[in-house]
């Protein structure tokens, strides 16, 4: 009621969602998979399940933007149209981060509905006292839910990445349509991102995951053709060919993990306009500010 207000059937789903956050997943997973083996030929369904993502979707974040957010200094609340720019989705983008210290990790349910190997289990990061307060009192024992330093969270995630995992911040209309709930995924033990696989056997479009809002740029120079970065792309987006170097700069969600995992750091991510904005807080703060100072100069 603390984060929804009057909107009890929100209140309840928040509840319920995260009291049950196995087995909600689980059933979500399932019924999708159901859906795209049997009924893909359904176009109706398409527009499901594009209702259905812009209530449930999540941001892809490289590591510097994590590094940001788990180590503010202040509170971030902002609500504005604008940052569909960021998190492309028709509800759930308000981007919250408060008493963003006060962090909580817990078991993934995705990795639990999965099989994935035990020491990945857990891996849920909660950013935010409202929410971390709500994992430690009802999630406990259930899901081993437990407070963490932002220097355990920031290593937690950089043992993930090492290991090939992904950074999403995720967003649902249920817990506020705000972010503050962050992961460590892997397209082979993430509903998320198999949710958008499923979803495009409907339609290509589809897609659970905004991308980060960066590309890649390369320096033929210190590329040794190694092939590390084609292994450690989870988007197909980088091929190695003998001696040549082909990148598909749409299909690349910016995740990063590629120049992280460059031996000769030949690969850099670049700010990409022509894609989503980053939720890079430092980015959001200074557009804000000269968003205010415009409306005063324009009187308003």
């Amino acid at each position: 009621m603390a984060k929804h207000g009057w909107r009890i059937d929100r209140a309840f789903h928040n509840y319920i969602y995260f009291s049950f956050y196995y087995p909600y997943v689980r059933s979500v997973y399932h019924l999708f998979r159901l859906l795209a083996r049997y009924l893909s030929w359904f176009h109706p369904l398409k527009f499901v399940i594009r209702t259905s993502f812009d209530r449930y979707h999540a941001k892809i974040i490289s590591l510097s933007d994590i590094q940001k957010i788990l180590t503010l200094n202040e509170d971030i609340d902002i609500a504005s149209e604008q940052n569909k720019q960021i998190v492309p989705f028709a509800y759930a983008y308000r981007i919250l981060f408060e008493e963003a210290d006060f962090i909580a990790v817990m078991d993934c349910p995705c990795k639990l509905t999965l099989n994935a190997p035990a020491w990945t289990i857990n891996s849920c990061i909660s950013v935010g006292r409202k929410t971390s307060t709500f994992w430690l009192d009802h999630c406990g024992e259930k899901y081993h839910a437990r407070k963490i330093s932002p220097e355990e969270a920031l290593g937690l995630i950089r043992k993930f990445r090492q290991n090939g995992y992904l950074t999403q911040a995720f967003f649902k209309v249920a817990t506020g349509g705000c972010t503050g709930i962050i992961c460590n995924c892997h397209p082979d033990t993430c509903v998320s991102l198999q949710a958008t696989r499923f979803a495009r056997r409907f339609d290509p479009a589809l897609s659970m995951n905004a991308n980060s809002g960066y590309s890649i740029e390369y320096h033929a120079e210190k590329c040794r053709h190694c092939g590390a970065c084609a292994r450690i792309c989870h988007f197909k987006a980088i091929q190695v060919k003998d001696l040549s170097w082909i990148y598909e700069r749409k299909i690349c969600m910016g995740c990063g993990l590629c120049t992280e995992h460059c031996p000769e750091q030949a690969l850099l991510l670049y700010r990409d306009t022509e894609k989503t904005h980053p939720l890079d807080l430092d980015l959001i703060k200074s557009e804000r500010l000269a968003m205010e100072k415009q409306g005063s100069a324009n009187g308003i």
